[in-house]
């Protein structure tokens, strides 16, 4: 299989002056023949700097061309790279950090406050490289910069390689994060797969709107190299900026679209799309979570000279394991748009009690093939509970989802199984969320749920303390007590204070009743 650093290669060797990258101002370029030279002199200065095969290397950095120049450097060292979310606070990073063990860290000016909070939490010996201009924090400064980078021979190193490509670090419901293993493989494979079915072309322009953490990111960046089109950076900044988001898709012409469906809830919604908008658009790909079927059918009324897919799957099983191309408007707004049918050496196996469910009934659903990833990072115990032996022998995954299969073959989901939630394209364990709030001096005890408040961002994430005797923790201080563990994404939306948690008659917290509190009341008919 093709390692994917040769996906750049390739495409330099058939066409170093065409566009590979374009940075979120648009100015920022980066052509094939500069991109895989840039990536030459970075894995020279990762060996140099003594990065052996199979080491790992942190990226705390925006997403920028030299970003990603970073992660193809690492795999040209022979490496594996982490991308972590330099928003997020230092207390969540250093458990990343730890577990991960990077012998470097890729770094620029928006982490740098996130550098010396690493330091802080005990981690003295980083070895930080920096993306930009050298890099001085409080209690750290690089070793290395960019013009130290730029200075080196454009010769990739001859070192020997790891299958591992990279790790993405995942919500934990113990409150460490789960270090997915994504190799060379597993990508390839889908990448393949995608570029048949999109037909993925030479200068077709890309977008690239989700953040290198989240896996979404890892199809936009090396199928796009694997075609030789260029790849759009969407700028972080346009957050929830409904018509700057559309501008960037219509001013920069873009051919593909890609992103989870809180975007195109939150476009829809404030009208920023007109008739037959975005007139160089192909298609339009979402993941990550439900998109609602009024949205859908409102943007293919909108632009009906766009393809629209739905594509599912979990980080464990490498961006996506199904897809489901929309044939036409739905007629019925009230129905789910299908998971689909399995991508190209997938396997999507409805269970019910270890036996495949029959045709219609609902079961728990399993993803088997070429996709599945090796398992967690140095964790066999969640690795054997996820990764199970299915009906017919075969390596599944437990996606924790449920789901049907109509008589067609189509693959229908029906929700979650446990108290994982997607809040804004985002997979959170709640009780993640959980163990960070009970760290809250004077919480006496606490529970998160998540609630469907028919919100753009999916499932709403909400919390119900009490607190101790004596103590007062109004929901402002616990905020933002909470902001400081947690990413952003992952902090509770609404909050409730009681003197006592409801329980059930086992005397466990009645999560179903906390749910309820959190809906608001219907409102009175006139």
């Amino acid at each position: 299989m093709t390692r994917l650093e040769d996906l750049l290669v390739a495409s330099a060797e058939r066409s170093p002056g065409s566009t590979a990258l374009i940075g979120p101002d648009g100015v920022e370029r980066l052509t094939y023949a500069e991109l895989d030279a840039v990536t030459d002199r970075i894995a020279t200065m990762l060996v140099d700097r003594g990065v052996a095969p199979g080491d790992r290397v942190g990226v705390l950095a925006a997403k920028t061309p030299w970003t990603i120049a970073s992660l193809i450097g690492t795999l040209k060292a022979g490496a594996v790279y982490v991308p972590v979310d330099s928003a997020s606070p230092a207390t969540r990073v250093a458990r990343i950090i730890r577990s991960a063990e990077p012998s470097v860290l890729l770094a620029d000016a928006t982490a740098t406050k996130l550098v010396d909070g690493l330091v802080a939490e005990g981690l003295s010996d980083l070895t930080v490289g920096s993306l930009e201009a050298p890099l001085a924090g409080e209690r750290f400064t690089s070793a290395f910069s960019r013009s130290d980078v730029e200075s080196l021979q454009a010769t990739r190193p001859d070192v020997g390689k790891d299958p591992l490509a990279h790790l993405l670090f995942t919500s934990g419901s113990t409150g460490i994060p789960k270090g997915v293993m994504i190799t060379h493989d597993m990508v390839s494979a889908f990448v393949d797969w995608a570029l048949g079915h999109f037909g993925t072309k030479p200068g077709d322009r890309i977008s690239a709107h989700p953040p290198l953490h989240f896996d979404l990111s890892t199809f936009d960046i090396y199928a796009t190299l694997a075609a030789g089109a260029e790849l759009h950076l969407v700028p972080a900044s346009l957050g929830l900026d409904a018509r700057k988001t559309a501008a960037f898709i219509r001013d920069r012409e873009l051919t593909q679209w890609f992103s989870v469906p809180s975007v195109l809830t939150y476009l829809a919604r404030f009208e920023a799309v007109a008739e037959h908008d975005f007139p160089a658009l192909e298609r339009l790909l979402w993941c990550g979570e439900v998109l609602p079927t009024p949205i859908l059918a409102h943007w293919m009324r909108k632009l009906p000279h766009v393809r629209f897919t739905n594509l599912y799957g979990p980080t464990e099983a490498t961006i996506a394991s199904s897809y489901y191309d929309v044939p036409v408007v739905p007629a019925d707004e009230s129905v789910p748009v299908p998971i689909g049918v399995p991508c190209a050496g997938e396997s999507l196996v409805v269970l019910d009690e270890g036996k495949p469910a029959p045709v219609g009934e609902i079961g728990e659903l399993y993803i088997g093939g070429v996709g599945l990833s090796p398992g967690y990072w140095r964790d066999r115990e969640k690795t054997d509970a996820a990764f199970v032996t299915g009906p017919d022998g075969e390596r599944i995954y437990k996606t924790g989802d449920l789901a049907r299969v109509d008589g067609e073959g189509v693959v229908h989901f029906l929700g979650r199984t446990d108290s994982q939630i997607k809040s804004r394209g985002y997979r959170i364990e709640l009780g993640e969320v959980e163990t960070a709030v009970n760290t809250v001096a004077g919480v006496r005890e606490c529970a998160v749920v998540g609630v469907d408040l028919g919100g753009f961002e999916g499932t709403t994430i909400c919390c119900a303390y009490s607190v101790a005797a004596g103590a007062s923790l109004p929901v402002n201080d616990m905020r933002r007590a909470v902001t400081a563990l947690l990413p952003r994404y992952m902090v509770p939306a609404k909050w409730d204070v009681l003197d006592e948690l409801p329980k059930n008659v086992n005397g466990k917290i009645d999560r179903p009743v906390l749910r309820e509190r959190f809906r608001p009341a219907p409102k009175e008919s006139e």
